[in-house]
């Protein structure tokens, strides 16, 4: 005979408690966690207004019902919508993700930790003006890059030493923990209610990683983040209006997480929650690429000058990874979609090859018809290179290196073209940062006439100004 399960509650998991003491009660001090932040924000800006160029993205943006207009709502940057948090959290969040060029932070489960601005922003801008229509303060700047410091840290904190792709869930779960723990905090839960916000996170339906792997990927990894950060943003407010939460959602034998989805296995965590995450993000600057793409490609147009006009003499081409790589971009056989290119490391940098560039439009049919991408991809090796894959996760190196060689067949080779550190790594932030900029003027001069161009210019290039804007004054500035 079975012997009986206990129904007294346990105290809440360790976990969930530490996240949402973090969340409730940290306060960053940080010089450089704020200025990241404001650069998160402007980069992430950068790629909404870019996305806003594609009908397959703005067909899934507006009110779930047409026409609807809401009080006091959050404007949706780049349009004329005015939305719930909750619907405006899942247009601004699937705007930054939808090109794959906002930024990314990886452990064991690589992540784009800008996935959760969207929701912060957005429902910062509901709170401020339902505050100032009540005749209260409204919310500034500074609130909202404090929560985009949180979130991160949560996010990232989370993906450093745990391997949730690993165990087939799509990353935008930690989307979902960080939003909820961030946006929580925004809207003046408590520490409980944080904590039970946080449990429901945990115990809800989670993403598979199936539509970002062959042979099913497609369009929604694009939108899969705004899903993820919406639902953070509705457990928030369930949590705020006194809905109960679930003491062990991680620890529980047999219904927890742990056994259900991650092996029986508990979370590991590598450093305190602070602000490191947030100050060691990777913007993606050149080229909207997956994460891992991004030097390979640029290693591959250092290569083109040498390889243009010989694409036909070439024998084979070697490609050396880490392990990350090899699992989410070593791809052959055909590619569907533009979703299926910009996570094929052989496509990506066969475009670097021919055409000396990568741009969104080098994923388009027209540009992927061309005849000289498939026998490149072909005669491409990619093998994983132990230094890379050591040296991607050495704390204090933090490396993403690619590196490619050409073979042709009268027996010459081009020298071996090699990437260490992304043009939007730490490492190369001071060179990175002009090129981020030169992202954010051309996307944002895509969306708005030359004034207000510089009239939102002005106030994300002033620190102190922004985090002394109060967020709707700040809003109303992104909007047509």
């Amino acid at each position: 005979m079975a012997a009986a399960v206990t129904n007294r509650r346990p105290a809440s998991d360790k976990v969930i408690v530490d996240l949402a003491n973090y969340a409730h009660a940290y306060r960053p001090t940080s010089k450089l966690a704020f200025e990241t932040a404001r650069l998160t924000l402007i980069d992430s800006l950068a790629c909404a207004f870019e996305a806003l160029a594609y009908p397959d993205c703005t067909k899934l943006l507006g009110p779930v019902v047409p026409g609807t207009i809401v009080p006091n709502g959050a404007r949706v940057p780049g349009t004329s919508y005015v939305l719930d948090p909750v619907t405006a959290a899942f247009n601004a969040g699937t705007l930054i993700r939808w090109l794959d060029f906002n930024d990314a932070f990886y452990g064991r489960t690589v992540i784009h930790p800008s996935d959760n601005i969207g929701a912060i922003l957005m429902t910062a801008d509901w709170l401020s003006r339902t505050r100032v229509a009540a005749g209260k303060k409204p919310l500034t700047m500074r609130e909202v890059l404090t929560a985009i410091i949180k979130a991160y840290e949560v996010q990232g904190g989370l993906a450093l030493e745990n391997g949730f792709t690993a165990a087939g869930l799509d990353h935008t779960i930690l989307v979902k923990i960080a939003t909820t723990a961030a946006v929580s905090q925004l809207i003046g839960c408590s520490r409980d209610e944080i904590v039970n916000a946080l449990s429901n996170a945990w115990v809800d339906g989670h993403a598979l990683a199936t539509y970002r792997r062959k042979p099913n990927t497609g369009a929604r990894k694009s939108w899969a983040a705004g899903d993820a950060s919406a639902r953070g943003v509705w457990l928030s407010l369930l949590a705020k209006k006194g809905e109960m939460g679930y003491p062990s959602a991680l620890t529980a034998p047999k219904w927890g997480f742990y056994e259900v989805l991650f092996d029986g296995k508990p979370f590991k965590f590598q450093r305190p929650f602070g602000s490191y995450v947030i100050e060691n993000t990777l913007f993606k600057i050149p080229y909207p690429t997956a994460f891992h793409g991004q030097t390979g490609v640029e290693a591959a147009i250092k290569l083109h000058p040498l390889v243009k006009d010989r694409l036909n003499d070439i024998k084979h081409i070697d490609v050396r990874c880490h392990n990350s790589t090899m699992v989410i971009l070593d791809k052959t056989g055909p590619l569907a979609n533009f979703a299926d290119r910009d996570h094929c490391m052989q496509y990506m940098m066969a475009i670097g090859l021919i055409y000396g560039d990568m741009t969104a439009k080098h994923y388009e049919d027209e540009i992927a018809a061309d005849p000289r991408i498939d026998p490149l991809r072909a005669k491409m090796r990619l093998t994983e290179y132990a230094k890379y894959e050591r040296e991607y996760h050495d704390p204090a190196k933090r490396t993403n290196a690619n590196s490619i060689q050409v073979f042709f067949r009268d027996g010459s080779k081009t020298p071996l073209s090699e990437v260490m550190y992304p043009l939007g790594h730490r490492q190369r932030r001071k060179e990175g940062i002009p090129a981020l900029m030169k992202k954010f003027n051309e996307n944002t001069s895509m969306v708005f006439a030359a004034k207000q161009k510089a009239a939102i210019t002005a106030a994300c290039l002033d620190q102190r100004k922004l985090e002394a804007m109060p967020v709707h004054e700040f809003v109303d500035l992104l909007v047509r």
